[in-house]
């Protein structure tokens, strides 16, 4: 695999994209309420990113091979769908646990986050789960630091969600990213500590988990993108994109609105 090692250039322009993509996520926030339309959510999206950020939305139009171009400019995944929900005509309502998944472009590089929201209360089962994946992702971004490899990201996230009951799904994974939307490596968020590729300072990827409440088959919809769980269980994901440092990780996916840090992640950084 050919991995892009990305020079001090490449890092700032990579900071630049990936706090615009989070300042999305930041604007759109107050605007997920009962009553509104997925579709609505990502005409704000995109209205902001071309509007007021002069970012290109990265999704729309994305066609990879076998596919139809994906026709909008977010991904909005409700309930038990766990990747690639098209927004459309579906409302939402009061305990709806939903993904917002944005990447932009600016001046060619592009910056991937998601995050997890949930209309009004929410279950119990739909905030535990929701909190145990954002601890999946800041569990897998803990292991990353020169000399880690792959396998201790994966195994990290797969431990603490079997742990809680819940499972990992295997078909999608983090990527690599910089001027290019996906490249190595690509970041399986399960596995086997100290296998798989050694990290070196300067790759830039994504760590973005997908867990299920239930079991982690999948079914793929006709629009062949939408993707749920086989089990119509409840799916959470959360993503960041993170730099390799010469001493361990930065994320940069971050903006005023970004959720903080689990306590684990802050105390053990502090000690």
């Amino acid at each position: 695999m050919a991995i892009t090692l990305k020079n001090a250039q490449d890092i700032e322009m990579m900071r630049v994209a990936c706090r615009l993509a989070s300042e999305v996520l930041d604007f759109i926030t107050p605007h997920i309420r009962a009553g509104i339309t997925t579709g609505e959510l990502d005409r704000l999206c995109h209205e902001y990113m071309v509007k007021e950020q002069g970012t290109v939305p990265a999704p729309l139009n994305y066609q990879p091979p076998g596919y139809p171009p994906y026709p909008k400019a977010t991904c909005i995944s409700v309930n038990d769908v766990i990747c690639h929900g098209i927004p459309g005509e579906k409302v939402l309502k009061h305990g709806d646990a939903l993904n917002i998944d944005v990447t932009v472009i600016k001046d060619g590089y592009f910056g991937d986050t998601s995050r997890m929201f949930i209309v009004g209360e929410g279950s119990i089962l739909a905030k535990r789960l929701t909190q145990v994946t954002f601890e999946c992702m800041w569990l897998g971004i803990r292991q990353v630091k020169p000399g880690a490899h792959l396998g201790d990201i994966g195994h990290a996230i797969q431990v603490h969600a079997e742990a809680q009951g819940y499972s990992v799904v295997r078909e999608y994974c983090g990527h690599g990213i910089g001027q290019v939307f996906h490249e190595d490596p690509q970041i399986l968020h399960y596995g086997r500590p100290g296998t798989g590729l050694e990290l070196k300072a300067g790759m830039i990827f994504t760590i973005e988990p997908m867990i299920n409440a239930g079991k982690r088959d999948i079914r793929t919809m006709p629009d062949q993108w939408t993707v749920k769980t086989r089990d119509r269980s409840l799916s959470a994901q959360w993503e960041h994109t993170v730099l390799v440092t010469d001493t361990g990780y930065d994320v940069l996916t971050v903006s005023a609105g970004t959720p903080k840090p689990p306590e684990f992640i802050t105390q053990a950084t502090a000690a």
